[in-house]
């Protein structure tokens, strides 16, 4: 009889441990399908509001996969992991991010042999392009109705800073940042002077760990140069 009703609890405890993995599941699975609806809904209003006549998709993956080449130059689906999307709390940081990606596809699939020669330009350039993207990636935000500076608490957040970047493929973040905030400030300057991020803590410390850069941007516009500042 004790046999019998051991048997009958282990039972239970199984079934009850398959229902709740069950549960597990579906809830992950709905996570994943709202996830997936917010940057397709995003993405393709980027894409509708700056007239990129291209078709593009937009996917949402859990797990990053290792890959040699990036997936948007290859083809035009954009990526967007779980990794980078848990840096995201608002629309204007996914839209940051989705619009770089995007002008990265675009620009990978234009001019000559179905943008096989834009692509090696890109890789023979990274530096260059990067800072190239960003600022574009600023134009769709906005055409799209997003706020800009969301690039910038975006950025903030998810892109360690390096020590140097002279054998790097890549500009130190804080060049980056710099570069992005000279943009918005001399082609959007409304987000500035009507600033929705101010309370924003991720904000607030950029504005802290870019003094020296503000300052050479100041500097700049009291003078009246036209040359990149020497951002740090």
């Amino acid at each position: 009889m004790k046999r019998i009703i051991l048997l009958i609890a282990l039972f239970f405890a199984f079934a009850c441990t398959i229902v709740f993995a069950n549960d597990a599941d579906l809830s992950s699975l709905k996570n994943d399908i709202e996830i997936q609806k917010r940057i397709s809904n995003i993405g393709f209003r980027l894409l509708n509001a700056n007239k990129i006549d291209v078709r593009m998709i937009f996917v949402y993956q859990d797990k990053e996969k290792l890959m040699k080449v990036e997936p948007g130059l290859m083809k035009r689906q954009i990526i967007i992991y779980d990794k980078t999307i848990q840096f995201a709390s608002s629309d204007d940081e996914v839209a940051a991010y989705l619009a770089r990606e995007i002008c990265k596809s675009a620009e990978s699939y234009s001019g000559a042999f179905k943008g096989f020669v834009s692509s090696a330009q890109i890789k023979m350039a990274p530096k260059k392009y990067e800072l190239f993207f960003d600022k574009r990636a600023i134009d769709f935000m906005v055409m799209a109705g997003y706020n800009p500076l969301g690039f910038i608490t975006f950025i903030h957040k998810s892109q360690p800073q390096k020590r140097f970047d002279k054998v790097s493929r890549h500009n130190l973040t804080s060049k980056r940042l710099a570069n992005i905030y000279e943009y918005i400030y001399t082609k959007y300057p409304y987000f500035l002077a009507n600033n929705e991020y101010l309370d924003n803590e991720t904000y607030q410390h950029f504005l802290l760990t870019s003094i020296e850069n503000r300052k050479k941007l100041n500097k700049k516009i009291k003078s009246g140069s036209k040359k990149a500042a020497d951002y740090e």
